[in-house]
C-alpha cells in the first residue's frame, strides 16, 4: 500500500477564505471602489481650480483641498459593522428620500394630489420582487424561478477524520454542480409550542388509563407555561435554488447526512410569511398560495 492511500487519525481540514467577497485590490492595496472614489475627488478638485482659480485665493484652495480629501479618505477607508461608509451614505440616502408606507396599489395621481387642500399621506407602492408562488412551491422572482428546500443541520464535529472528510467532499460536490446562483439562509423564529400543547390536550381523553391522561394534560401545561415565559426558538435552514433544481439539490444534500425537503406552495407561502415577522409569526402550519380560494377552514 503506497504511503498515500494510508488513512491517518488527523483531523481533516479544509482551508476556506475569511470573506469569500473581498473585493480584489487593484493598486497601492486599494480596491476600485476606494481608487474611483479617490480619484473622483481629485478630478472634481483639479476641475474646480482650473476652472474657477480666482474663486479663492491659494491658501483656500488648499484648505478646501485637504478638508475634501480628507472627507473623501475617511468615506474610501473607513468601515463601520464591516460595511464600507461609502454604503452607509448610500443607504441614508436611500432611508430619506424612500417612502416609510408601503401598501399593495398603484399611487394616486399627482394632479389629485394638488387639488386637494391639505395634501394626504399617500402610500407608495409596494412592490415585492416574488411575483408568483406556484402550487408546487415554484417562486417567480424577476421572471425567474426558483424552488426552495427546508434542510436540517448535521454535526461534522462529533464525525470521524474519514467521515469528515466524506461529508466535506460530498457538500463540496454539490456546490461545484450548481450552475446558477444559490442561497442558504439561516433564521433564528419564534417557536410555537400551543401547537403542540393543544394536541396533547385533544389527544389526551383517548389514552387508555388516567396516569397517562393525567401525564399529559401536565405536559401540555408544562409547554404552555414554558411558551408563555421563556419564548423558545428554532432554527430554520432554507436553501433557494435557481430552476428546477430541487430534485437534484435534495438528493445531493441528503447524502451528506441533511435531512432535504422541497417545500411545496403552501410551506413556502408559510416560510415566507414567517420571514417577515420571525419572532412573532403568523398562524402556524401551511397557508394558502396567494390567488386559491379558501373554501373552508380545518380546527
Amino acid at each position: 500500500m503506497s504511503p498515500e492511500n494510508i488513512v491517518t487519525d488527523a483531523p481533516y481540514t479544509a482551508s476556506v477564505s475569511a470573506d469569500i467577497d473581498a473585493p480584489d485590490q487593484i493598486a497601492w492595496g486599494l480596491t476600485f471602489r476606494q481608487l474611483a472614489i479617490l480619484a473622483c475627488t481629485a478630478a472634481i478638485l483639479w476641475v474646480g481650480y482650473s476652472r474657477f482659480p480666482r474663486l479663492l485665493p491659494p491658501l483656500g484652495w488648499v484648505g478646501v483641498a485637504i478638508l475634501t480629501a480628507g472627507v473623501a479618505v475617511v468615506v474610501a477607508l473607513g468601515k463601520r459593522d464591516g460595511l464600507p461608509l461609502d454604503t452607509w451614505v448610500r443607504h441614508g440616502l436611500a432611508l430619506h428620500t424612500t417612502p416609510r408606507l408601503l401598501a399593495p396599489g398603484n399611487p394616486a395621481p399627482v394632479r389629485e394630489l394638488l387639488n386637494t387642500p391639505t395634501r394626504p399621506l399617500v402610500p407608495a407602492p409596494l412592490r415585492a420582487e416574488v411575483t408568483r408562488i406556484g402550487v408546487d412551491g415554484t417562486l417567480t422572482v424577476d421572471g425567474t424561478t426558483r424552488s426552495v428546500i427546508a434542510c436540517g443541520t448535521t454535526s461534522v464535529l462529533l464525525r470521524t477524520p474519514t467521515e469528515q472528510a466524506g461529508l466535506l467532499d460530498g457538500f463540496a460536490r454539490w456546490l461545484n454542480a450548481l450552475t446558477s446562483p444559490a442561497q442558504i439562509q439561516v433564521n433564528a423564529v419564534r417557536h410555537d409550542l400551543t401547537v403542540h400543547a393543544n394536541k396533547i390536550f385533544n389527544d389526551a381523553p383517548r389514552l387508555p388509563h388516567p396516569a397517562l391522561r393525567t401525564a399529559a394534560a401536565d405536559h401540555a401545561q408544562f409547554l404552555i407555561d414554558l411558551d408563555t415565559a421563556r419564548e423558545p426558538l428554532r432554527r430554520q435552514v432554507l436553501v433557494v435554488t435557481t430552476g428546477a433544481l430541487t430534485t437534484e439539490s435534495v438528493r445531493a444534500l441528503s447524502g451528506v447526512g441533511i435531512t432535504a425537503v422541497g417545500l411545496d406552495g403552501e410551506a413556502v407561502t408559510a416560510a415566507l410569511a414567517t420571514a417577515m415577522n420571525p419572532y412573532h409569526p403568523p398562524v402556524p402550519g401551511p397557508r394558502a398560495v396567494p390567488g386559491t380560494p379558501i373554501t373552508g377552514r380545518t380546527r
